[in-house]
């Protein structure tokens, strides 16, 4: 199934937070029919006023006549309720596509329930961050029928770099827990090596600026580096959703009998974190619990 990203669709957005909102206007500025809902209708009126379209009071009335519903939600419970109410106003083989963060277990039950309407539903988390969505440059991994896939890639591919089809419902939550996963322990390493670096005298951002080019370097260390130096941890993904996404991690190994001793680790110190009152900080403020 083949669909163009240039043409016009109508589509839904269930979600407009931090990552939402401004997914959802590059689907807009691309040129597609987009009606939003949120949970605050007042976050909806200010996202029509700066990107036009519509908003509607609940999530069927916003996904009444969408070929594609798009969700950016909280937790389980979240997904659960806003796409079984979505998928009954959607015709036969709509698509429901979940950009949150949620467990494999709950995106199945979902896919099943969605065959059940004669629709379908793709699990999508994404990896980039607020200024990953805000710029259009996310990872996608996805999840589900691979010809509901064909049809919302291109729609995806006005918000993502990277757009992947992971495999069957799951495959896409499951594979963000791998992000998760690395992230929390490359984020850890960094601490304690900037950490290390200041007790010992050095000067933490010549050696951030030096190592960056070697071996060592990562994303985390180009991008969170010098500011975690700087004591600056007011970029965008907070510590309490870390947690909750850690918290689907170890749910999942405990299920499926993966080792993750480090991330184990990592969950119990952005919980010393959430203790000193880092709750919205992000989750470079690892750092703060090693200079307190």
């Amino acid at each position: 199934m083949t669909d163009s990203s240039s043409a016009p669709r109508n589509v839904a957005f269930l979600g407009l937070g931090t990552m939402g909102g401004p997914m959802a206007g590059h689907l807009a500025k691309a040129g597609h029919n987009v009606t939003v809902y949120n949970r605050t209708a007042a976050k909806a009126g200010a996202w029509v006023a700066t990107h036009g379209g519509r908003s509607a009071p609940t999530p069927e009335e916003a996904a009444t006549g969408a070929d594609v519903v798009f969700l950016c939600v909280g937790g389980d419970d979240d997904v659960r309720a806003v796409a079984t109410e979505a998928m009954t106003a959607l015709a036969p083989g709509g698509v429901i596509v979940d950009h949150s963060t949620v467990s494999a277990t709950v995106s199945r039950q979902m896919d099943a329930l969605a065959r059940e309407h004669k629709v379908f539903f793709l699990d999508a988390p994404v990896s980039g961050g607020q200024a990953g969505a805000e710029k259009g440059i996310l990872t996608v991994m996805v999840g589900g029928d691979a010809d509901a896939f064909a049809k919302a890639e291109p729609l995806m591919a006005c918000f993502g770099r990277s757009v992947v089809h992971m495999g069957p419902s799951g495959a896409g939550q499951l594979t963000k827990m791998v992000n998760q996963i690395c992230i929390a322990g490359l984020v850890q390493a960094l601490a304690e090596g900037l950490s290390f670096a200041q007790q010992a005298g050095l000067d933490g951002h010549k050696v951030v600026d030096v190592i960056s080019k070697g071996a060592a370097q990562s994303w985390q260390m180009e991008n969170r580096g010098h500011t975690m130096l700087d004591g600056k941890f007011d970029f965008g993904f907070a510590v309490d959703w870390m947690r909750k996404d850690l918290g689907i991690v170890l749910d999942e190994a405990r299920r499926n009998g993966a080792k993750v001793p480090v991330t184990a680790l990592v969950d119990q110190f952005y919980a010393d974190v959430q203790a000193m009152g880092g709750n919205r900080l992000d989750t470079s403020s690892l750092m703060k619990r090693l200079t307190r």
